[in-house]
């Protein structure tokens, strides 16, 4: 499974804190999918995603 975050990300860092495996910030400060989602990490994704304040993160698979 893919994950992304479109644009609008405000930085708070919910997906980052909540799945560091799969989100981390980039040089812009930014946060960004940087590996996919396993078995063992679709919970915490999936969790990033429903937390996120402004809705920016898609799993696809």
């Amino acid at each position: 499974m893919k994950a992304k975050v479109n644009d609008g990300c405000i930085s708070c860092g919910a997906c980052v804190s909540t799945c560091p495996e799969v989100f981390r910030f980039n040089d812009e400060d930014v946060a960004e999918a940087y590996a996919d989602v396993t078995e063992e990490t679709k919970g915490a994704a999936e969790e990033a995603r429903d937390s996120c304040p402004v809705s920016v993160i898609d799993l696809m698979d």
